[in-house]
């Protein structure tokens, strides 16, 4: 049976990673992202594909994703919230719009997205739910500000109280936990040497890719993870080991 999935901050990273592999695997695919060509792009490198962008903060922008992913693929089966900001900013210096922008596209958005889809995944008696939180939201972020690592911590809850909603209805709701993975967002947010240091730290001295990433997700969506639900899955290279 061929799943429909959608992706969100999908125009590249860890997201677009994502996209591909469900793709390769035989899911039509919604690549949102906020910004219309990097979607585009995205969408136009799958096999079959939309692009499906606008704002997962906003409500009605959120309905309107699902209702055309669903309009031109199908009910969305597989939903995967990527989508995250961050900023290395200290407590004291962050401003309140800041602090509200880091909370929304990284916590609002997972809840948006999710509700937005539940009625057609109950109906279906079957769904996937994978959420990006972070080694963050474990531990403390190694280069976002306090709102990334609160709002990361916060997916953490989210997702283990909706995995109990929906677990009756064959819905499985996760968390995956990257740690510093190889991305335009690291490596637009620190110094390539400052991002070789990290990486030499680590256990398995190196980066993370986004390859790797999504493959954990894409297990996550299949059939063979049926009975896992209400986990974080770790992917971080022993940075954070327990």
């Amino acid at each position: 049976m061929t799943r429909v999935a959608l992706v969100t901050g999908a125009g590249q990273g860890m997201g677009r990673a994502v996209a591909s592999r469900l793709s390769a695997l035989g899911a039509h695919v919604a690549v949102n992202d906020l910004n219309p060509e990097t979607a585009e792009e995205t969408a136009a490198s799958l096999a079959l594909a939309i692009s499906v962008p606008g704002d997962v903060t906003d409500k009605a922008s959120v309905e309107t994703i699902v209702s055309k992913a669903r309009d031109e693929l199908g009910p969305v089966d597989i939903l995967v919230n990527n989508a995250g900001i961050l900023f290395p900013t200290r407590v004291e210096e962050i401003s309140e719009e800041e602090w509200d922008r880091v909370i929304a596209v990284n916590l609002r958005a997972t809840f948006l997205c999710s509700q937005a889809v539940l009625a057609g995944m109950r109906e279906g008696r079957w769904g996937r739910i994978v959420n990006f939180s972070s080694t963050a939201g474990k531990s403390v972020s190694t280069i976002g500000g306090a709102h990334y690592t609160a709002a990361k911590a916060g997916i953490l809850g989210f997702t283990r109280h909706l995995s109990h909603e929906v677990a009756a209805d064959g819905i499985t709701v996760n968390a995956v936990c990257p740690g510093l993975i190889d991305t335009e967002m690291v490596q637009s947010t620190i110094p390539p040497e400052t991002v070789q240091a990290y990486a030499e730290g680590f256990p398995i001295p190196r980066l993370g890719q986004p390859t790797e990433v999504a493959d954990l997700v894409a297990f996550l969506t299949s059939d063979e993870a049926s009975y896992i639900t209400g986990a974080s899955l770790d992917i971080n290279g022993g940075d954070l080991t327990i």
